[in-house]
């Protein structure tokens, strides 16, 4: 039987499961590496486990959390950046069952730094060099140059992330975002688990689509960027 509260600290959850071996820190916090992403869990929402994040945080690195709470001072810590997010799951219907656009295909190690230009230009959310290890990356290529891709991310018992959606500017409009989102969503599906994504509160137009695939809200998140005082 799926547990759908582990969706109520999935960066936690995950990092303490399934992605484990790309997990640093021990105690009450866990980050994933730096490679990977910034994103970081902790056990509770409590001073001892902001300690035992910072004893393992880089000072020139940022912190990337989910909390209940909206951001408060925290001794030690600066904040970036706050912000309200929305936990979506998919519910069934809406996947696309058109044809695959020409170009579409499985993203491969060597398409990383198409990869990481293209999220670095839009913005997506965290994309490092390593962040493809977390799951299967599809993308659509005009040429020798990538348009759009999705791919996965966090993971936990029964549930996998749909993440990195993200299209060009010269290429929005197409369709690709809920072409490339529909085949993440297949392979997750195909594989038992049920697909499950973040997006911040105020990005209406995405939320539409992600509404239009079959996700419906369940949860709101408070962001919190920190970043460690020397």
């Amino acid at each position: 039987m799926l547990d759908i509260h582990l969706l109520d600290n999935p960066i936690w959850s995950s990092l303490t499961t399934a992605h484990s071996s790309f997990a640093t820190g021990s105690g009450l916090a866990r980050a994933y590496l730096q490679e990977i992403g910034p994103l970081s869990g902790l056990a509770e929402e409590s001073s001892a486990a902001y300690e035992d994040l910072r004893a393992q945080a880089n000072p020139s690195a940022v912190q990337v959390l989910f909390l209940d709470q909206p951001p408060v001072p925290k001794s030690g810590w600066t904040l970036i950046r706050g912000g309200q997010l929305t936990q979506m799951v998919y519910a069934g219907r809406g996947i696309e069952e058109s044809a695959e656009p020409s170009g579409m295909r499985v993203l491969t190690p060597a398409d990383v730094p198409a990869m990481v230009e293209l999220a670095t230009l839009t913005e997506p959310g965290p994309f490092r060099h390593r962040t493809h290890e977390l799951g299967v990356f599809f993308g659509i290529f005009e040429g020798d140059r990538l348009l759009a891709m999705a791919g996965q991310r966090m993971r936990v018992a029964g549930f996998v992330e749909v993440s990195a959606v993200c299209t060009h500017p010269d290429a929005r409009g197409r369709g690709y975002a809920r072409t490339l989102m529909s085949s993440v969503m297949k392979l997750i599906l195909r594989e038992g688990d049920t697909p499950f994504l973040h997006s911040f509160a105020d990005n209406h137009s995405a939320i539409r689509v992600y509404n239009a695939l079959g996700f419906t809200h369940r949860r709101a998140f408070h962001l919190e960027v920190l970043k460690r005082d020397s």
